[in-house]
């Protein structure tokens, strides 16, 4: 099992309590901590006895530092959605995700593989939705701090608490008894609908406040924001 301590220090260091990146101290003060602490582990041996909970807390943290290690690497950047001429790069997007360029374990792997093969396909939970982060202002926030085995079922229920319950991600207009939701849930529909037999229900399952929501309600999806979490220092 990687130990996690130094990643963990420069999450503490770097981000804040609403999960905002200073990318700019941080490329500053220490742009190859990050990458060089990466690198030496790439020839590491992939334990196959780990339990679950050493699983998830593996490639939740190597899927959020391989992110973050790319994104210091291009800093100063606007959006993770590339643009040319004020029209979209759809294709340099995707293959942020699909390119197999993080060495570990003595393989190569893409975000979009760890991501689909492992964390959703191998180990089925849903909750890594809420933690696994693509740096973008729409998706989750990146925790102060690295995940711990014996700490990762907590830490993924805080996560999925401080998301449901972010009225930017998920928030319930009585007016019209509609549901508005971060496409998190549209695009990942069926991992949710695993656990709970609506996404209306699953959300409801989290919210510290009670709504009338069952699976009968509407939902629409909120506008996804590219724009690069980040904070100014």
């Amino acid at each position: 099992m990687i130990d996690f301590e130094p990643w963990d220090r420069l999450l503490h260091q770097y981000v804040d309590r609403k999960g905002r990146v200073d990318y700019f101290a941080w490329k500053t003060e220490q742009p190859q901590v990050l990458d060089d602490w990466l690198q030496s582990k790439k020839h590491l041996h992939l334990n196959s006895q780990l339990t679950v909970m050493e699983e998830l807390t593996l490639w939740i943290n190597l899927y959020n530092a391989f992110t973050i290690s790319t994104i210091l690497k291009q800093y100063p950047l606007k959006s993770i959605l590339p643009n040319f001429l004020g029209i979209p790069n759809w294709l340099a997007f995707l293959w942020f995700f699909q390119r197999p360029i993080y060495e570990i374990f003595g393989n190569r792997y893409s975000l979009a593989q760890i991501e689909n093969q492992i964390l959703r396909n191998k180990l089925k939970e849903p909750r890594i939705h809420f933690a696994i982060v693509c740096a973008s202002i729409g998706c989750p926030l990146l925790r102060a701090g690295a995940y711990f085995p014996e700490q990762v079922m907590q830490q993924l229920d805080e996560d999925a608490y401080r998301f449901i319950n972010n009225s930017q991600k998920v928030y319930y207009d009585f007016d019209s008894q509609k549901l508005y939701c971060n496409k998190i849930f549209k695009w990942y529909r069926q991992d949710f609908l695993q656990v709970a037999p609506s996404i209306p229900e699953y959300i409801n399952s989290y919210l510290k406040t009670d709504l009338p929501l069952s699976a009968a309600t509407q939902i629409s999806y909120l506008d996804y924001d590219w724009s690069l979490n980040q904070r100014i220092s």
